[in-house]
């Protein structure tokens, strides 16, 4: 009884102590459109990604992501890489997650009123790990 009530006890701290692998994926996705005049409209996009491969040595940890943008229009056409950033992230604690951003400016002259998509292709730099996400926005002229 008690080597049973023991291998119970020893299973469950195992158990709990282990880490829990985060899968790589995006979160929170958005997208915001602001005219600001002349036919211009500013497009500003966050994502948020977790589960990435962290690096730490001296008890700093970093984090880098490289991320594209595409556009895809509404006649469905697709505008490649209309932002393109690494992201390197650090700190004294593990990193839980990292804010991916890009702003770019659309003008009325080649971009019509319509429901817009950014294709973010996002890459684990530390990791073989890729992802895509989508996010929409709704231009309005």
């Amino acid at each position: 009884m008690k080597k049973i009530f023991f291998f119970i006890i020893s299973l469950l701290v195992v158990i709990s102590c282990s880490k829990k692998e985060v899968p790589f994926e995006a979160i929170g996705s958005e997208a915001f459109v602001f005219d600001i005049g002349d036919g211009i409209a500013e497009v500003n996009s966050t994502v948020r990604v977790k589960g990435f491969v962290q690096t730490e040595k001296d008890d700093n940890y970093k984090a880098a992501v490289s991320y594209e943008v595409d556009l895809l229009k509404p006649d469905s056409t697709i505008t490649k890489s209309v932002f393109k950033f690494v992201q390197k992230d650090e700190n004294k604690e593990p990193i839980s997650d990292v804010a991916l951003e890009s702003q770019f400016n659309l003008d009325s002259t080649t971009y019509k009123s319509g429901v817009y998509t950014l294709i973010y292709k996002i890459a684990d730099k530390n990791s073989d790990n890729t992802i895509e996400t989508k996010v929409n926005f709704d231009l309005e002229w």
